[in-house]
């Protein structure tokens, strides 16, 4: 069994590689970076790095997967189907994500720049799709399931925007007032679908948005 300076010099080291591979991504895809170069970097042998990873593609998944897990734990109580539909302070679950956004900026940075991860960052988006679609049609009547599935799509691409330029900024904003703004795009934009002038399919049977 480690002791506890053991465990921190280990964690120490992960962090570093970690460091080191989010850095090499800013200047190429994952698919041209070789554990040497991350290595060199971080300043271990190979036999470190294999004692934490298996290659770079374990390590890029290991360090997406734990950002995502932290999100997924703050957004349960907008996701959760037994939850209120609209939780009492939205925007206080938005201010935990940005947080936790901000903790990872690095990473938050690689994702949204041109050697990026799309597919991880289409399923960070997907994190909070079921909870804010719900919201939309508990808070704006009858909009159709599919018209409120293409808002949230819409309007969290502004928002991927929105955090983008935050990044640029090196977050300087505080989370609470990312969380705020956030809120008031994801909610309001659903009003441009009144509830009195959309219905779930037109005669035809096409949706009518």
């Amino acid at each position: 069994m480690s002791t506890p300076a053991q465990a921190a010099r280990r964690q120490a080291t992960r962090r570093r590689i970690c460091a080191a591979l989010l850095t090499l991504l800013r200047r190429a895809p994952i698919e041209a970076i070789s554990v040497k170069e991350v290595c060199a970097l971080a300043g271990v042998s190979r036999g470190t790095f294999y004692g934490h990873f298996a290659d770079v593609y374990d390590l890029l998944g290991q360090i997406e997967e734990e950002m995502t897990a932290d999100i997924a734990a703050v957004l349960e109580p907008l996701v959760d189907a037994e939850a209120p539909a609209v939780p009492a302070a939205p925007a206080a679950v938005l201010a935990q994500v940005f947080s936790i956004l901000r903790q990872n900026a690095d990473l938050c940075t690689v994702i949204l720049g041109p050697y990026g991860d799309m597919a991880f960052a289409d399923r960070l988006i997907q994190l909070g799709r079921a909870g804010f679609v719900r919201m939309y049609r508990d808070s704006f009547g009858r909009i159709p399931a599919e018209a409120a599935d293409y808002c949230y799509r819409f309007l969290s691409g502004g928002i991927v925007s929105l955090l983008r330029q935050w990044l640029s900024d090196g977050t300087a904003v505080p989370p609470e007032d990312m969380a705020r703004l956030a809120e008031a795009l994801l909610l309001r934009g659903a009003s441009a679908f009144p509830s009195g002038e959309i219905h779930e399919q037109t005669p035809s049977g096409a949706s009518d948005f």
